[in-house]
């Protein structure tokens, strides 16, 4: 187990909801976390997250102008200013299994489900730290690896077929935000 220090860590909170970017800021101030940044909707944080390049992102999936599953298509772009590494954390009330699919292939490192707990939000924060997951590049996708079963054996019909793929190993934020005793 790990003791996070997150007050080496600067997050972006993407909300169009006003209170619900109080409670995940009020949260984070919790978890210790100094440097939290809010945006109202999709294209003020990609502005926001090329300026502050935050360490983590935390978006709602609807909003204005355009929603957190385009913003996450957005920072994933080979072309994009900012970090296309940056975890991104997909909060929604949608959690349909088709709603996961949809985020995971958008490049979405973590999902979930409101309402929220701190517990939860917690554990997510600490999966991207701790965890990370290597990011793959193929030709019609870059993000986290979408597979959380990555066991060499397996054989079942989830198993990646063919196809070129370049495995990058980005740097992890646990480097960066780990308590030292």
């Amino acid at each position: 187990m790990y003791r996070i220090d997150f007050n080496k860590l600067r997050f972006l909170i993407v909300d169009d909801n006003p209170h619900m970017r109080r409670i995940l800021r009020t949260l984070l101030h919790s978890f210790g976390t100094r440097e939290v940044y809010e945006a109202e909707d999709g294209a003020t944080a990609l502005e926001m997250y090329s300026h502050y390049s935050p360490d983590i992102l935390i978006t709602d999936w609807e909003m204005p102008i355009f929603d957190g599953l385009e913003l996450a298509q957005m920072i994933r772009q080979p072309e994009a200013k900012g970090n296309p590494y940056a975890p991104i954390i997909m909060l929604t009330a949608h959690s349909e299994k088709r709603r996961v699919t949809l985020a995971r292939d958008a490049g979405v490192t973590e999902f979930l489900a409101k309402p929220i707990s701190s517990k939860g939000l917690y554990q997510r924060i600490l999966n991207v730290v701790a965890s990370p997951r290597p990011f793959i590049r193929t030709r019609n996708y870059f993000g986290p690896d979408r597979r959380r079963n990555t066991t060499a054996g397996y054989i079942g019909p989830e198993r990646r077929h063919g196809g070129e793929a370049d495995i990058i190993q980005q740097p992890s934020l646990l480097d960066k935000a780990r308590v030292n005793t």
